[in-house]
C-alpha cells in the first residue's frame, strides 16, 4: 500500500499528503507544497492502507440505511428535496403496478457517449472476432451457435482526443543543435476505455492512453505511435477459455489493440512503440486500486503478452516486422548502412530513454569536469579516448563525440532489457537506411524474405561495383523486382477532438478516482466507480469534487447552494447565504438542480472557459501592472490577493479560502503558461513543481527496471553457482 505523510498540527479541516518519494526529494529540514513551507518534523508517518468510511442513503419508503456504493446511489445528482427508492421498495412498487419500469435510455450510460471512428472500427472488429470465436468454441465442443457462451454488453469509445505537444530535454536538444533537431514534437493523445454490463450494470474494465505522430510531424517521430499506458481489472465476463486455451478476457483485449494498430496503418502511421513495464507494487497507472486478487505481471510476462499479440497482427499482415529499440537503432546488422546516433531515436512523452539519457548527459558533463579538475586527468582522458575510439570518434569535445558516448551509454543500459522496448513495423523498413517506406517504389529481393530497399538506397546500390551489391557475401547475386507502396499520403484524424478535464492525462483520471474514492478493488466498487465515471463523461461541466461552502466549509448537495458566474470557484451553502452578509462583487446564481444539469450542452461549458480565460488573462495583467489607478475591471482586487498571499499565515493549506482560489488560478495559469519569464507571481515555482512530479513518475519507472534488471541478473547467478 505504500506510506505517506500528513501535518497533523495544520488548522483547519484540510489536510497535507505527502507521498514518500516527494517527503524524500525535498532535502533539508522542510518540504514546500501547495504555496507553503513545512518542518518534516511536524510530519507524521502512515501506512496508506486505512479503510474509508463509506456514506450512506436513506430509502423515503422503509426507512432502511444502505451504502452509497452498494445502492448505487449518485450523491451528484440528489436534490436535496429529491425522494429516494431503494432496490427492494423500487421492485416492490413496479411488482404491485404502483410504478412503471425506467427506460434504459433514462440514465446515459457507456453507448450514448460519442462515437468516433476509431471506436467504430475497434468495436466493429471486436464484434466481429467474437462471432468468429463462437463459432469455433461451438464446433469444438460439439454444441450449437447458441449453447456456448459469449462476452456481452461491450462497449469501447474514445473519452478523450487532444493535441499536444513535447517539449525535448535541454540538455539532449545542446548535442544536437548544430542539426536542428525539432525543440518540441506535436502529436495527439487519445484515451480509450471498455466497458462491459455486468449484472445490469455498466463496469470500467480496460483503458489505455497512446500517442500519434503525424506525418506532419518532424523526423524522428514522423508518423509513429507510441502506447504510453495500458490498464485492466479483472472482472470480464464470462470466465472462459477460447479452443486455443487463452482466457476469453485476454482475446478481447487484444483485439482492441490489434483493431488499433490496423487502424494506425489504414491511416499511414509506419510504426508503433510498446515499453513493457509493469506498474510498482501499490501504483496504479489508469484505473485506481486493482483487486487485491490481481496480481501484477512481471516484466517477461508482460511482454510475452504483447508479442503474442502483435504474432496474431503478423499473421494479418497488419505488423510487417517485429523488432526492439536497441536491435534497430543501436547496431548495424547485416546490410544496413543506417547511421547510430541519438537523433534517429523516437522521442516519446514518459519512455525510458529520454529520462536515461538526461541523467547520462549530466553524468558525462560531470566526468568531463572532474577530467579538467584532477591533476591524473591523463588517466581518465586515455580511458575516454579508448570509448570514443570504440565508436569512432577523436574529438573529446565535440558534440559528434557526445553523441556517440551518449549512444554507447544507453546501449549498454538497454542492451540487457532490449526485449522489453517492442518495436512494430506497420509499414516495411529499407534494409540499408532502416527508414520506413511510405511513397515511391519498394526494390524486393526475390530470394531473400526480409530484403527491401527505398528508391534511393536502390539507385546507390546500382552505381557499386556488381561485387558490392545485394548480398554482399556471396558471389552470386539476387534479382531485385519492383513493388509499389500503398501507404496513405497523410495521417489526417477524421475524428473531432474531444477534450476531457478529467481523461487528458492519465494522472487527471488517477487524481479524479483517488479525490472521489472511485476505486476497482471490489467489483461492486468497480460498478459504482464506473456508474460515476459515466456520470462525469456525460456532465463535463459538473464539478470534479463535491462543492464546498466557501463561508462554512460544508459540503453543498447538488441544487443547494449559490454560485458566482464569473468568479471560478465561489460557492455558498443556501444556509450561509440566507444569512446574508456575503460581500460579493457579483450576482450569485442558484447552484443548477439535476434536471438543469441535465439540460447543460457545449455552450454553457464553452461559457465557463470563456470566464475562466477572463480570470487568467486579469492574473496575467495584475501581475505586471504597475498603476495604483489602473481602470482594468479587479485589476486592484487580484493585487489585493496577491499581497494576502504574501502576508497570510493560514495559508491554503491550512484551510484560507482567499489562498485556495488564488492556489487554484495559479495552478490552471501555470499549466498553459509557455512563458520562460513570466511576471505571474509563483508560476516558474508552480512550473518546475509541476516538471519535478513529471520527473519523479518518469525516475522510479526507470529505477524499477534497474532493479528488475539487478534481479534477474542475481538470478543468473544464483543459477550458474
Amino acid at each position: 500500500m505504500g506510506k505517506f505523510f500528513f501535518d497533523h498540527n495544520g488548522s483547519g479541516e484540510t489536510r497535507l499528503y505527502i507521498c514518500t518519494p516527494c517527503y524524500n526529494e525535498a532535502r533539508g529540514d522542510t518540504i514546500e507544497a501547495e504555496g507553503s513551507t513545512f518542518l518534516k518534523t511536524k510530519l507524521e508517518k502512515k501506512r496508506n492502507d486505512e479503510e474509508t468510511e463509506e456514506w450512506w442513503v436513506q430509502c423515503d419508503k422503509c426507512e432502511t440505511w444502505q451504502h452509497q456504493i452498494c445502492a448505487l446511489f449518485n450523491g451528484r445528482r440528489n436534490d436535496g428535496e429529491a425522494e429516494y427508492t431503494c432496490p427492494s421498495c423500487y421492485m416492490q412498487e413496479i411488482e404491485s403496478g404502483e410504478r412503471n419500469p425506467l427506460p434504459q435510455s433514462a440514465v446515459l450510460g457507456a453507448k450514448d457517449l460519442p462515437r468516433t471512428f476509431l471506436s467504430d472500427h475497434i468495436e466493429q472488429r471486436l464484434f466481429k472476432r467474437l462471432k468468429q470465436e463462437r463459432q469455433e468454441r461451438s464446433r469444438h465442443l460439439g454444441k450449437t451457435f447458441d449453447e456456448v457462451p459469449s462476452a456481452e454488453g461491450l462497449v469501447v469509445r474514445v473519452v478523450s482526443s487532444v493535441d499536444k505537444k513535447l517539449e525535448v530535454k535541454q540538455q539532449f536538444l545542446e548535442i544536437f543543435q548544430e542539426e536542428n533537431y525539432p525543440k518540441e514534437f506535436p502529436y495527439k493523445s487519445k484515451a480509450i476505455l471498455l466497458f462491459q454490463k455486468i449484472e445490469g450494470v455498466e463496469v470500467c474494465l480496460f483503458g489505455m492512453y497512446v500517442q500519434e505522430f503525424s506525418s506532419e510531424c518532424s523526423f524522428p517521430n514522423q508518423r509513429r505511435v507510441y502506447i504510453s499506458y495500458l490498464d485492466s481489472v479483472k472482472y470480464f465476463r464470462p470466465e472462459i477459455k477460447t479452443v486455443t486455451g487463452e482466457a476469453l478476457r485476454t482475446f478481447v483485449y487484444h483485439e482492441i489493440l490489434i483493431g488499433y494498430l490496423e487502424y494506425c496503418k489504414k491511416r499511414g502511421f509506419t510504426s508503433c512503440y510498446i515499453w513493457a513495464c509493469p506498474p510498482l507494487k501499490g501504483e496504479d497507472y489508469i484505473l485506481y486500486c486493482h483487486p487485491e486478487i490481481q496480481k501484477t505481471p512481471k516484466s517477461d510476462k508482460l511482454r510475452e503478452w504483447y508479442l503474442t499479440m502483435l504474432r496474431k497482427a503478423a499473421k494479418e499482415n497488419i505488423a510487417v516486422d517485429l523488432t526492439n529499440l536497441y536491435d534497430h537503432f543501436f547496431v548495424t546488422m547485416g546490410e544496413s548502412k543506417a547511421k547510430v546516433t541519438a537523433a534517429r531515436l523516437p522521442y516519446f512523452d514518459g519512455d525510458y530513454w529520454p529520462g536515461a539519457a538526461e541523467d547520462m548527459i549530466t553524468q558525462l558533463r560531470h566526468e568531463e569536469d572532474c577530467r579538467k579538475q584532477l591533476k591524473k586527468g591523463k588517466t581518465k582522458k586515455t580511458i575516454m579516448k579508448r570509448a570514443l575510439k570504440a565508436v569512432g570518434q577523436t574529438d573529446l569535445s565535440g558534440n559528434a563525440s557526445k553523441d556517440a558516448l551518449l549512444m554507447q551509454k544507453l546501449g549498454e543500459t538497454i542492451c540487457p532489457m532490449k526485449e522489453d522496448f517492442i518495436m512494430v513495423h506497420l509499414q516495411y523498413a529499407c534494409t540499408h537506411c532502416c527508414i520506413l517506406m511510405v511513397s515511391g517504389t519498394r526494390w524486393v529481393c526475390s530470394q531473400c524474405k526480409n530484403f527491401q530497399l527505398c528508391d534511393k538506397c536502390h539507385k546507390a546500390e546500382q552505381r557499386v561495383d556488381e561485387g558490392d551489391r545485394h548480398p554482399t557475401n556471396s558471389r552470386e547475386k539476387h534479382n531485385l523486382y519492383p513493388e509499389i507502396n500503398d501507404v496513405a499520403q497523410d495521417t489526417k484524424d477524421n475524428d473531432d477532438i474531444l477534450e476531457s478535464e478529467f481523461f487528458d492525462t492519465r494522472q487527471a483520471f488517477l487524481s479524479l478516482c483517488q479525490g472521489n474514492h472511485y476505486q476497482y478493488d471490489t467489483l461492486r466498487r468497480a460498478k459504482h466507480s464506473s456508474m460515476m465515471v459515466l456520470y462525469h463523461l456525460h456532465n463535463p461541466t459538473a464539478p470534479a469534487f463535491v462543492t464546498t461552502c466557501l463561508v462554512c466549509h460544508h459540503d453543498i448537495e447538488s441544487g443547494q447552494g449559490w454560485r458566482c458566474e464569473i468568479c471560478p470557484d465561489f460557492d455558498v451553502c443556501n444556509a450561509c447565504y440566507q444569512k446574508g452578509g456575503i460581500d460579493h462583487p457579483h450576482m450569485l446564481t442558484n447552484h443548477p438542480s439535476m434536471v438543469d444539469h441535465d439540460a447543460q450542452n457545449k455552450e454553457a461549458r464553452a461559457k465557463r472557459v470563456l470566464q475562466l480565460r477572463k480570470m487568467l488573462d486579469l492574473l496575467v495583467h495584475a501581475s505586471q501592472c504597475r498603476s495604483p489607478q489602473c481602470q482594468y475591471p479587479n485589476c486592484r482586487k487580484v493585487k489585493g490577493l496577491f499581497r494576502h498571499g504574501i502576508q497570510c499565515k493560514i495559508r491554503a493549506s491550512g484551510g484560507c479560502v482567499l489562498c485556495k482560489k488564488m492556489w487554484y488560478l495559479l495552478q490552471i495559469h501555470s499549466r498553459a503558461c509557455k512563458e520562460s519569464d513570466c511576471g505571474v507571481p509563483r508560476c516558474r515555482d508552480l512550473k518546475e513543481h509541476l516538471r519535478r512530479l513529471q520527473q519523479q513518475s518518469d525516475s522510479r519507472r526507470r529505477a524499477a527496471v534497474m532493479e528488475m534488471m539487478r534481479q534477474r541478473a542475481a538470478e543468473v547467478a544464483g543459477n550458474t553457482n
